[in-house]
């Protein structure tokens, strides 16, 4: 294999027949990580230099041999191809049939798919429109998400559900299984189907009120101001998954107590439970045997709290704290994050970036930044969408949605601040700077205390007793039909070139299209008249 490069001579002295010759020793071998380059010769001519293999004595001519990217080995590409983002990667896979497929079926697509919305659930995956991983590829799983991310700017309809008689202090979206969890002052908790609306069951009166509910498609916990967390547990084979009416014969309900104040805010994981409490601390649950394994103290109330995989973010009071869950630690401290109050939290899902919400109506998006043992926190942006303290944050790639005192919800796209190098950071912003949502909801008059977003809708209660369900599939299949269209236009305008094309070459005439595009070309003289004229017409209209 040889490879050209195009060299000036003018820059280059006279090269004796000795330093022809010479050939350096390099080895080319891919072995754990490193690369060696196999020996070779350094043969100049007067305009290009070409490197030959060492055991060659054959002077290549100029134009015998290109090398390009395709070349190298399968391995070396990938290796390439993983310092991309995914529109990088998106492009190169249209440059030729090799590297589409190497690009196409890179891992690169699945790492970027779970930094943005996680592992599909294969309850989810079915429920949602994803398919099994087996059956699509992963880079049509990410296209097709991030294309259903754009949604939430188009056209939208509002589902009002009623049931509750006061006011909903929490909702929860499973939108794994279609389901909507409410809870409120009224010390019910209710389920609803996402898609029809309709109420499924509800809880008995459980003596106070429910501040905090969380679930997944095996547990339900809903925490109230006695300081208990209410439970219930899953039943195989029930299509609404939870028995919260108590009709079954296997009894599934039960409560856990410890905390010594009312519960505020509520977490699931696979192994633990997290709850949070006025009386300053946060439990941790052990989901097996339903004991409290660990206590994080704090030094004020805590109003919210998200866990991932080994550590946990909590809102103590004004300050922000990031423990580490294994040595019951604080790794960094946000003191006095907002004027006031800190009452809302969220994460995304590579644990990476934090947002917080406060009472003075901001809201600010954090990087943790981890060196070895060492761990900081650096503002990355902030904005101010609200006059009312900002009760509820909740996050889905890209948007962040807040809920407010002001009865306005917020949308925010941070897909610009994300969009950075892979193995960089993001550009830390001047704390005067304040960037303005992409969107606001609005239609209440009182306060809103809970939110939360997926699978194209978003949730939100409050004080007036009434849960409001914004339903953007609307603006999906909208989108859907005018991409199908532009398609259709585009493969009807290349087929009636190609017939354009064939025809002239039968008859024998030039083709019309390129001569028309000879004479009058896109980025033409700019001083001709026509344009003379446009420009005097302008001049003549100002």
């Amino acid at each position: 294999m040889a490879f050209e490069v195009g060299i000036d001579s003018s820059n280059i002295g006279e090269i004796s027949n000795e330093e022809r010759n010479e050939s350096d020793s390099l080895n080319l071998r891919i072995e754990d990580g490193s690369v060696e380059i196999p020996s070779v010769k350094f043969c100049c001519q007067k305009k290009k230099v070409t490197l030959v293999p060492g055991g060659s004595k054959q002077l290549l001519a100029d134009k015998d041999f290109s090398t390009t990217i395709i070349d190298l080995p399968h391995a070396l590409i990938s290796e390439i191809l993983s310092c991309l983002d995914p529109k990088e990667l998106g492009l190169v896979s249209c440059v030729s049939t090799c590297l589409h497929r190497l690009a196409s079926e890179h891992h690169a697509w699945k790492e970027f798919y779970r930094e943005r919305w996680g592992l599909p659930l294969v309850l989810g995956a079915a429920s949602s429109g994803f398919s099994d991983e087996s059956e699509r590829s992963w880079k049509k799983l990410f296209v097709e998400r991030e294309f259903r991310s754009w949604t939430f700017l188009g056209r939208y309809s509002i589902d009002t559900l009623y049931g509750h008689t006061e006011a909903v202090r929490s909702v929860f979206l499973l939108a794994s299984a279609k389901l909507v969890f409410t809870s409120g002052y009224d010390s019910i908790v209710r389920m609803w189907d996402l898609e029809e609306g309709l109420s499924i069951a509800a809880s008995k009166p459980l003596g106070c009120t429910i501040r905090a509910v969380s679930a997944d498609t095996k547990l339900l916990v809903a925490g109230g101001t006695d300081g208990f967390i209410h439970c219930w547990k899953s039943l195989d084979g029930l299509r609404n998954l939870f028995d919260l009416t108590g009709f079954q014969k296997e009894k599934t309900e039960f409560r856990l107590w410890g905390h010594e104040g009312p519960i505020t805010s509520l977490a699931l994981d696979m192994k633990n439970i997290f709850s949070g409490s006025w009386d300053m601390s946060v439990r941790i649950w052990d989901r097996s045997s339903m004991n409290c394994v660990k206590t994080l103290r704090h030094s004020d109330w805590v109003w919210g709290l998200t866990p991932l995989e080994t550590s946990l973010a909590s809102t103590s009071g004004s300050d922000v704290y990031i423990w580490d869950i294994s040595s019951e630690t604080p790794l960094a401290i946000i003191h006095d994050a907002h004027e006031g109050t800190t009452y809302s939290l969220a994460r995304s899902h590579t644990g990476n970036f934090l947002f917080t919400g406060g009472e003075d109506g901001g809201i600010k998006m954090f990087e943790i930044r981890r060196y070895g043992s060492e761990t900081s926190v650096v503002l990355i942006s902030q904005w101010m969408p609200h006059t009312s303290p900002v009760y509820s944050l909740s996050f889905e790639f890209p948007w962040l949605v807040s809920a407010s005192g002001d009865g306005k919800l917020a949308l925010i796209d941070v897909r610009k601040l994300l969009k950075t190098n892979r193995h960089g950071y993001p550009k830390r912003v001047s704390s005067s700077t304040v960037e303005p949502p992409q969107r606001m909801l609005h239609g209440f008059g009182s306060n809103l205390f809970s939110v939360d977003v997926g699978c194209d809708r978003i949730v939100c209660g409050g004080e007036e007793g009434i849960v409001r369900i914004w339903n953007f599939t609307q603006a999906l299949e909208t989108e859907r039909r005018a991409r199908a269209l532009k398609g259709m236009r585009l493969e009807n305008r290349m087929r009636r070139r190609r017939v354009q094309m064939e025809m002239n070459a039968k008859s024998g005439r030039p083709d019309q299209c390129s001569i028309a595009a000879h004479k009058n070309p896109i980025n033409g003289d700019r001083n001709r008249a026509w344009h003379s004229k446009r420009r005097a017409s302008g001049k003549a209209k100002a």
